[in-house]
């Protein structure tokens, strides 16, 4: 567990960074030149002190194996790469492949190249292990300096010396592509995020005249009879109409307030039907809800689709609506009866896909959906990780 943390740190941090505000040309020329000085400097201490060498012999010694392998790194990361990797797969492979006795034999040359000119001016290694390196290297001809046998004496000297350098750039280019991969989709999802709350905007501009047009014919008709519930209705609907307009206009609302939304919501609803509807309602208290936040109006597709596609059946209509909290989660049920001619609209609709997105994209891995249908019973189950 411990690793993971661990590993998941490292990887969110390369992928926060931007590579590309860090990495100008002047910082990469930078860069680059105190990579191969390093490079010198600890050439030239093995030079002098593993092989006794004058300070003249490490000096020129180290310039040489430094330029040479400065050649061969540039010319396969800056010349051969680019070009390659825009290829398919196998020509990738092959080319690679290809390339290796290639790139030995730019190193071969370019080392003999350098000990023709330094045998030209008469600079030589007289002491120690080296001793006489720079003549035997140039009084070779052309196509003994590069003979296989000369190849394959020297490949492994190669890749030795190449291979940090070949490591360190394909980290850093493996590190440059993920953060660029997690940027778009970082980029991606914010912008899913702020169409999915376009839609939960027109969602509740739709939700307030729905709310206004059946709670003021409810109420005219209260109002008729003189039923002393009017009061309760204006406050139910004030607080409604409160929440949808200014409290959830941001991305996590307290939960207890979507749940007293919720339970209004319902209220209202329950006001359009009979006495005789099996309407029954089970909300948590607000002590369960207490510190928890949710991300607001996830669950009023459900409802709202319950009371308009629910309570039809003649001799068995039934609409039960249940939120319970249990250890962080929030546990959101609702069941009702459908006729056979209302069984395509419950299950689609626009408001359906955007909740699905919303949940997607709020808590990738910490919900559950359930949606089914069996009997002439719909059910839907919601369960929410509110800790993560």
């Amino acid at each position: 567990m411990q690793k993971r943390k661990i590993s998941g740190y490292f990887t969110a941090k390369i992928g926060e960074f931007n590579f590309e505000k860090f990495y100008t040309p002047q910082k990469r020329i930078v860069l680059h030149s105190l990579m191969w000085l390093s490079f010198a400097f600890l050439l030239f201490l093995s030079y002098r002190l593993a092989y006794h060498l004058t300070y003249l012999n490490s000096f020129i010694l180290t310039v040489r194996m430094s330029v040479v392998n400065t050649i061969v790194f540039y010319i396969f990361f800056y010349g051969l790469l680019p070009k390659i990797l825009k290829k398919p797969l196998g020509f990738v492979v092959v080319s690679l492949i290809v390339s290796f006795p290639v790139f030995v034999i730019i190193w071969l040359l370019s080392t003999y190249s350098f000990s023709l000119v330094y045998h030209y001016f008469g600079f030589e290694v007289l002491n120690g292990e080296l001793k006489g390196a720079i003549a035997a290297s140039a009084n070779q001809t052309f196509w003994e300096a590069i003979s296989l046998k000369r190849m394959v004496s020297q490949a492994i000297i190669i890749i030795s010396i190449l291979s940090p350098f070949f490591f360190v750039k394909i980290l850093f280019e493996i590190s440059k592509l993920y953060s660029r991969t997690i940027q778009i989709q970082k980029q991606k999802s914010l912008l899913e995020i702020e169409n999915i709350n376009i839609e939960k905007d027109f969602l509740k501009s739709q939700l307030n005249p729905h709310f206004l047009f059946n709670t003021l014919n409810n109420l005219y008709s209260l109002s008729l009879k003189k039923d002393n519930v009017v009061p309760e209705v204006i406050l139910n609907l004030s607080d409604t109409m409160s929440y949808t307009l200014y409290e959830s206009n941001t991305e996590k609302v307290k939960l207890w307030k979507e749940v007293e939304f919720i339970k209004n919501y319902s209220e209202l609803e329950k006001m359009r039907y009979s006495a005789d509807k099996n309407i029954q309602f089970e909300f948590p208290s607000e002590n369960d809800c207490r510190s928890l936040r949710i991300a607001p109006l996830l669950t009023f597709t459900f409802i709202e689709n319950a009371f308009k596609y629910g309570l039809k059946s003649s001799d068995s209509a039934f609409l039960e609506l249940k939120i319970s909290i249990e250890k962080g989660s929030f546990i959101f049920e609702v069941k009702n009866d459908f006729s056979v001619d209302e069984k395509k609209k419950s299950h689609g609709g626009i408001g359906l896909e955007n909740v699905k997105k919303r949940l997607q994209l709020l808590y990738p891995s910490g919900h559950k959906l359930e949606i089914s249908d069996s009997e002439n019973v719909f059910f839907v189950k919601l369960n929410i990780d509110l800790t993560q």
